[in-house]
């Protein structure tokens, strides 16, 4: 029996053991292989097991289908062959390893078992540890007497607490959902989390709860005390805040008329980032010691809550910014990005292609917008997607029907001038093959120009430090339209720059008379790529080494 292993870390290594005929692999949940991922799609892929072999084949897949790094549509695999669909990776094996087992017994009959506990009966609700009446000497609601009962029920209650914490959530519903922990498990009037805005640094509150009887009303803290706790630091505990002197110049505590308040640092590691903060507006001397120490403890785990909320939103805005660094850069490239962080202006030599849809202005007159908007999606998933990114190019921008990519920059290869040159001819075919389709479904056919130059740009985040803005600055992309302008229907032409760069002498070409151009005082000297004598997809699939020696003279 043959099977599909996932070899990345979302899947944790499943197996998916392949079945006689086809076997389809994608999002929807009517595949053979179901895997929900973003990079795959629909229905991604096909893998066709025959007895005279195992085929794997493309279904026009938006990330498309590789074997062994290899973009392919249809190939047949080969025992122990890596795959990727996307950005999911799996192997191809014929069959499972065995692994021996040693010091095992083959049965569970073997095992020799004195006791066996299920999980779920040992585990204990917070309920089960409080009771509803306040005890003598203390606000949280045990039902123990005993000193060091309530001391293990504390611990348990603390344990339960930090699990209902630890699950992922907004940290607006967090700080609400620890507020309301408080008033389950003790007797407080009031209660109410501010949190250190990061830029001003005042605090600001963000939850509150009060008891049933209680009159609403908000910021109804004493800002004397929280302030107090958030720049020192230190946990306090005020029998009656009326009669204190450290706050007696508090105009909210008379107005309130707070007897006494707790008030308590969320400090998950040296810096406080907001405090919790409970009061009781009718009896004095109600928190203990004990109130206080359990409290704090409280506040402990509720920082660590909230700063591993602050760090999983932080993880999601990145993965968000991947995804759209994904959508201009191949995946090799954003992810270097992300680990180096900001993209400093530098000079660096690119090899700039631009391509346009000939005729492209009547076009659109003649069709609907709908349609207009159909045909540019379908056109720029195929040519950036499908030929850009995996020619190793960096897209720079949509230009209407047009695009400007560039191979050298943010990081430089030393095949820059093959991959993009081979790229322009794979834009040719695809919009060939596409046309094939579009004719057959009764659709306008379309034919692209292109334009090649290689030259010294500026490069890097040009505008503003906050927005990323990858784009390249110079005569050398300016250059690559007006090229592309000189181009007719279904044309390549590349500069003199990068014919001289060029390492690949099977590229068939042709020498052009001079063109004039606007904006040069002198012609310049293209050359015409024979596309239509040559098929990058070919070369590429063949494992051809892309980088030579020397440059063509």
């Amino acid at each position: 029996m043959t099977y599909l292993i996932c070899t990345c870390d979302i899947l944790h290594e499943q197996i998916y053991p392949l079945s006689l005929g086809a076997n389809t692999i994608g999002r929807e949940e009517d595949n053979s292989i179901v895997v929900d991922h973003s990079y795959l799609s629909r229905y991604h892929a096909q893998i066709l097991l025959s007895p005279d072999g195992v085929i794997l084949r493309d279904l026009n897949s938006l990330n498309g289908t590789f074997v062994n790094e290899f973009k392919v549509e249809q190939c047949k695999l080969q025992d122990g062959d890596s795959i990727r669909l996307g950005d999911v990776s799996f192997k191809f094996v014929e069959q499972i390893p065995k692994v021996e087992e040693t010091g095992s017994s083959d049965t569970d009959t073997e095992i020799s078992i004195i006791k066996q506990v299920s999980p779920e009966k040992t585990r204990i609700t917070i309920t089960d540890l409080l009771q509803p009446d306040k005890s003598e000497n203390s606000i949280i609601k045990l039902r123990q007497r005993d000193a060091h009962q309530r001391t293990v029920d504390k611990l348990q209650i603390l344990l339960e607490v930090s699990k209902q914490l630890s699950s992922p959530e907004e940290p607006n519903k967090l700080l609400q959902k620890i507020v309301d922990l408080l008033f389950e498990i003790m007797h407080i009037d009031r209660a109410t989390i501010l949190m250190v805005n990061e830029t001003s640094g005042i605090l600001e509150q963000k939850a509150v709860n009060w008891r049933s009887g209680i009159p609403a009303e908000d910021n109804f803290y004493s800002s004397k005390i929280t302030n107090f706790v958030c720049n020192h630091g230190n946990a306090i505990l005020t029998d009656d805040a009326r009669k204190d002197t450290l706050f007696n110049d508090s105009i909210s505590i008379f107005k309130q008329g707070i007897h006494a308040a707790m008030c308590v640092p969320l400090k998950p590691a040296n810096e406080v980032i907001g405090v919790l903060y409970v009061d009781n507006l009718s009896m004095t001397d109600i928190y203990s010691d004990e109130d206080l120490e359990f409290l704090t403890c409280l506040a402990n785990q509720a920082a660590i809550a909230i700063e591993n909320s602050r760090l999983y939103k932080k993880m999601q805005e990145q993965e968000v910014m991947r995804a759209k660094l994904e959508r201009f850069f191949p995946q090799s490239v954003s992810r270097k990005l992300r680990e180096e962080g900001n993209l400093a202006t530098v000079e660096t030599e690119v090899t700039a292609l631009f391509a346009d849809i000939s005729n492209y202005t009547q076009m659109s007159a003649e069709m609907e917008p709908h349609q207009v908007v159909e045909m540019l999606n379908e056109y720029f998933q195929i040519i950036v997607e499908e030929i850009v990114f995996p020619y190793e190019g960096t897209l720079e921008k949509y230009i209407g029907d047009g695009i400007l990519a560039i191979w050298g920059a943010p990081y430089r290869q030393p095949n820059d001038v093959d991959l993009a040159v081979q790229a322009a001819i794979e834009m040719q075919w695809a919009v060939s093959r596409l046309n094939q389709t579009w004719i057959r479904e009764n659709r306008r056919a379309i034919q692209i120009h292109i334009g090649l130059n290689t030259g010294t740009v500026a490069a890097g985040n040009i505008g503003s430090k906050n927005l990323i803005q990858y784009a390249t600055i110079g005569d050398t992309t300016n250059m690559s339209s007006r090229i592309c302008d000189v181009a007719q229907a279904g044309e390549i032409l590349m500069a003199q720059s990068t014919f001289e760069k060029l390492g690949d002498p099977s590229i068939p070409l042709e020498k052009m008379p001079p063109v004039w151009v606007k904006g040069k005082t002198s012609p310049l000297h293209l050359y015409r790529v024979l596309w239509e004598q040559y098929n990058a997809t070919d070369v590429l699939c063949e494992n051809v080494d892309l980088v030579t020696a020397g440059s063509r003279s």
